[in-house]
């Protein structure tokens, strides 16, 4: 980890300034949230249902809107994030909303170093792994912050959607499905805040869904299910449409948008 330490610093500096911009967003509703609504959506909470009593960690939580929102559901949340600055308005959101959840800031990789005790749930989603180099040091410490009968869950955009390069107008496909090689963007605004006066100097790499499925079976978890969906709950892609459910979908659409996986630790 140590060659990837300034990627890591780079897109600390570039979510710390984020979250700022993310917490007046539209996109993220903090009104709405702070009044009682949930951040969640429908995919996992069909997959975790009833989460009362159970303990969960949230992997790369940014500010914590999901963590708190498992919080409500009376879970007992640890939330998990590079960013100070998230972590910092996360603690502030826990304290108004009198909910019980801890945060640390670290970088997910490192979890296992900060928290130690295990958990019934390891959850985390939308716009995570792609931060990743590698997935085995991140599967292992899933394995080892679950219960033995726990469960792994996360929801994430489809590995084919981040083959394209959206820079410019029109997306232009331009990196592998399995890319080892880092990838670099720079741009200006955020997904959460295109006309923001910020820009975002990100480090990135690609991982395939066999990558995915294969880190978590090598460090002992059980596949569940994997599934596919030609749907995105967040309108961050071009061109989306919104459908009826509130999904969005692409005009034409060709592969999927977002998986999900399910996984157990026996």
């Amino acid at each position: 980890m140590e060659d990837n330490a300034n990627y890591f610093t780079v897109n600390k500096e570039t979510w710390n300034k984020k979250v700022i911009v993310h917490a007046q967003s539209e996109m993220y509703k903090m009104t709405a949230f702070k009044a009682g609504e949930s951040s969640l959506m429908p995919y996992e909470l069909k997959a975790l249902g009833d989460v009362s009593g159970k303990s969960l960690l949230h992997l790369q939580c940014h500010f914590g809107q999901d963590t708190l929102s498992w919080s409500r559901m009376g879970a007992q949340c640890v939330g998990v994030d590079l960013s100070d600055e998230g972590i910092k308005l996360a603690e502030q959101l826990n304290d108004e909303l009198k909910l019980d959840a801890k945060f640390v800031c670290c970088n997910v990789l490192d979890t296992s170093k900060h928290v130690s005790k295990t958990f019934d749930i390891v959850f985390t989603s939308y716009g995570v792994i792609g931060w990743l180099p590698d997935l085995k040091p991140w599967a292992k410490m899933i394995a080892e912050r679950l219960k033995v009968g726990g469960t792994f869950y996360m929801v994430e955009f489809h590995p084919i959607l981040w083959m394209f390069d959206y820079i410019d107008d029109q997306p232009k496909m331009r990196y592998h499905y399995n890319q080892d090689e880092v990838i670099y963007e720079e741009y200006e605004g955020t997904y959460a805040n295109n006309s923001a006066k910020m820009v975002s100097k990100e480090y990135g790499w690609n991982h395939g869904l066999s990558e995915v499925i294969n880190a978590l079976i090598e460090a002992g978890l059980q596949i569940d299910y994997l599934n596919e969906y030609d749907e995105s709950p967040y309108n961050v892609f071009p061109d989306l449409i919104k459908q009826e459910n509130g999904m969005y979908i692409m005009k034409d659409q060709l592969f999927p948008m977002i998986f999900e996986i399910k996984a157990s630790k026996k």
